[in-house]
């Protein structure tokens, strides 16, 4: 504790990302040191990951504590990331976060990934009950908080958005996100895409396996990358105006690492134009994984006594953002 606010210690571990963040009770974000494993090609190979994790772990650790100007003794509790995200990843935070729990004799908190992502915004925009549009790498959902939980109103019936970006662009020979992004922007014609919104949830592989086609074609790959881009997004837009329209609810977060898409912020703040809702943009720094979100998690659930023994800080590689009680709204 450092004048009279808690303060909380969060880690981050659930894919190519190690993270320490460190926030207090007035809402300050005191630290928010990460490392990112970069695979030398092809996207995220799990164990490597975790050994990057592992081998980055003391440093980031120590700059966090660094940054926000404090020691062991002042950290009140600690926070951990654990689901949903690649197991050996998941493992590797855990492992440190009992480590610390134990050595420093401090409360102990296993964090929701997902809800992680949206409570961080909420802090930063100073939302109170917004539709969310979760989008990254592994996850693609439309959520809302309810009677206690955050239900999902719609989802990805096979690969994540950001998934679909990145296998694109690196069976393209351009590399993951965000440059399919940054060469539509050279884009001159866009090509039929095939579109696959099932009432709330979508489907992105048809929109590969066509993005393939065009390529292996010999089509331009900036004109591949501007229709992938733009089918992907309006899908994205069209299932959260769905949640808008059906919750009535007047502000809207995007979170996740393709949450930082410039174009996507664009149809976004077109479509809540038109319901008279709010949209606000978060910190690029805080859209994709991080050890602040956690860390505000964690000590928002410690204040309301959602503490995990160390018995019980079992990771969960499949967790999903409705298995969280959200005891703090």
């Amino acid at each position: 504790m450092r004048g009279g606010e808690i303060i909380c210690l969060g880690i981050e571990s659930t894919a190519h990302t190690f993270g320490v963040g460190i926030v207090d009770s007035s809402g300050a974000i005191l630290a928010n040191e990460l490392d990112t494993y970069r695979p030398l090609s092809g996207g995220i190979h799990p164990r490597e990951a975790a050994q990057h994790h592992a081998t980055v772990a003391h440093t980031v650790l120590e700059r966090a504590l660094r940054h926000a100007g404090i020691g062991f003794e002042n950290v009140d509790v600690v926070a951990f990331s654990y689901g949903p995200g690649l197991g050996p990843c998941l493992r590797t935070g855990a492992t440190l976060g009992r480590a610390l729990a134990l050595k420093l004799v401090r409360p102990l908190v296993a964090v929701n990934h997902g809800v992680a992502h949206i409570e961080v915004g909420k802090l930063l925009t100073g939302f109170r009950d917004p539709v969310a549009l979760y989008v990254a790498g592994g996850n693609t959902l439309v959520t809302t908080l309810h009677e206690g939980r955050y239900r999902v109103l719609g989802e990805t019936l096979d690969i994540a958005a950001g998934n679909c970006l990145d296998a694109f662009g690196i069976k393209a020979g351009i590399g993951p996100m965000p440059e399919p992004e940054n060469r539509a922007r050279s884009g001159k014609r866009l090509y039929s895409m095939p579109i696959n919104v099932k009432g709330m949830d979508v489907s992105f592989s048809g929109i590969l396996t066509a993005a393939e086609k065009l390529v292996e074609g010999g089509v331009p790959v900036e004109d591949v990358a501007l229709s992938v881009t733009e089918a992907v997004y309006a899908m994205l837009t069209e299932v959260l105006e769905r949640a808008v329209a059906l919750t009535m609810k007047r502000e809207v977060l995007l979170v996740g690492g393709l949450a930082r898409s410039r174009r996507l912020q664009e149809m976004v703040e077109e479509m809540v134009k038109i319901h008279g809702a709010e949209f606000k943009p978060i910190p690029d720094q805080y859209l994709g994984d991080n050890g602040a979100m956690i860390a505000w998690t964690g000590l928002k659930m410690y204040q309301h006594g959602q503490l995990t023994t160390i018995e019980q800080s079992i990771v969960k590689p499949k967790l999903r953002i409705d298995e969280t009680e959200v005891l703090w709204h």
